[in-house]
């Protein structure tokens, strides 16, 4: 049987990458970005910066959409902080 591509990577390399896909996006279309700060016990803290740092519509519009994509993808995830 063979495996499935995800499973040669943990789930911290594979939230990193998802991460840096919404950060392309987000630097790309809004001029803001998104990183990885930590990760552990399912509790995940980002930073965003650029333009999502002070957005004239919600600074929280941003972390919003960011926690939904990545417990969309990683349902374990306890947690999504903005730091």
């Amino acid at each position: 049987m063979s495996e499935k591509p995800t499973e040669k990577f943990t789930i911290e390399e594979q939230l990193k990458g998802l991460i840096e896909t919404l950060d392309s996006y987000i630097a790309q279309y809004h001029g803001g970005s998104v990183e990885l700060v930590e990760f552990k016990d399912n509790k995940v803290k980002v930073h965003m910066g650029g333009a999502c740092e002070e957005c004239p519509v919600s600074p929280e519009i941003g972390i919003r959409w960011v926690a939904g994509t990545i417990k969309q993808f990683f349902p374990e995830i306890e947690s999504i902080e903005r730091v």
